[in-house]
């Protein structure tokens, strides 16, 4: 069961497009999508950021700016974003305080802190930046390594949050 944090601040370093450290308070954006990954060298991820990024037009027609968020040092989020040529911001998060934070889960107990790439498990939250205060909307927690939100269905969502205003 997914727990939402009671602190939705950010403040990390970014390897990829934008400010550095990177602040949601600071975003020119009605939404913020953030994508929080196993691990630089997860095929799942990769594919998840190719096509955001192949999209990221629709993204930002909807004024929302994704985020992912890396289990690495800030030098290896801009090796990662350089190399998937990304036009959003990839946030370093090495120790995972933020992952944990935001309720980034981890299946193999102990075992599965010890390797991000065979512990954690994909995360992505929406956050909404309309109001005086930031507030998550929505979440999708995944269960393996594959199970994320299409495109298309945070695309949805975006939408759905923009006319209800919740």
């Amino acid at each position: 069961m997914y727990s939402k944090p009671t602190d939705i601040s950010i403040a990390l370093p970014n390897g990829g497009v934008g400010p550095d450290p990177l602040r949601l308070d600071r975003l020119d954006a009605e939404f913020v999508v953030l994508l929080f990954q196993r691990d630089s060298l997860c095929s799942s991820c990769q594919n998840q950021v190719t096509e955001i990024a192949r999209r990221y037009a629709e993204f930002r027609k909807r004024q929302t700016v994704v985020v992912s968020v890396l289990p690495d040092t800030k030098q290896q989020a801009a090796e990662w974003a350089a190399s998937y040529d990304l036009p959003f911001p990839v946030l370093a998060d090495p120790e995972n305080q933020t992952a944990d934070r935001f309720g980034q889960p981890v299946r193999f107990g102990f075992l599965g802190t010890l390797h991000n790439l065979l512990g954690r498990m994909p995360l992505v939250v929406m956050v909404d930046l309309r109001g005086s205060e930031p507030r998550l909307v929505y979440s999708h927690v995944g269960d393996s390594p594959s199970d994320r939100p299409t495109v298309e269905g945070l695309l949805l969502e975006i939408d759905h949050k923009r006319k209800s205003n919740t």
